[in-house]
C-alpha cells in the first residue's frame, strides 16, 4: 500500500471523528431537564391489615424459618 493511501484513510477517520461529536442543534445546557422525579410509591399491604406479633417482628429471615413459613402457607391434605 502507498502510504498516501494510509494518510488519507488516517485522515478521513479523525474528520469523521470529530465531526460526530458536535451537535449543532445544542447551543449550552438550557435544554437539559432539571425537574426532580416523582416520589416512589409506597409498598402495597399485603398482610391485610394486620400486624405483626413480638415473635414474627424479631424473627430472623434464613432458610429454616422461610422452609417453615412455608410449609404454614400451603394448604394441608
Amino acid at each position: 500500500m502507498k502510504k498516501t493511501f494510509l494518510f488519507g484513510l488516517l485522515a478521513g477517520s479523525l474528520m469523521l471523528s470529530a465531526t460526530s461529536c458536535k451537535n449543532p442543534d445544542i447551543k449550552s445546557d438550557e435544554d437539559v431537564a432539571t425537574t426532580p422525579l416523582p416520589p416512589i410509591p409506597a409498598a402495597p399491604d399485603t398482610t391485610g391489615g394486620k400486624t405483626p406479633s413480638a415473635n414474627e417482628a424479631t424473627r430472623e429471615i434464613n432458610a429454616v424459618n422461610a422452609t417453615e413459613d412455608i410449609k404454614k402457607m400451603q394448604p394441608t391434605m
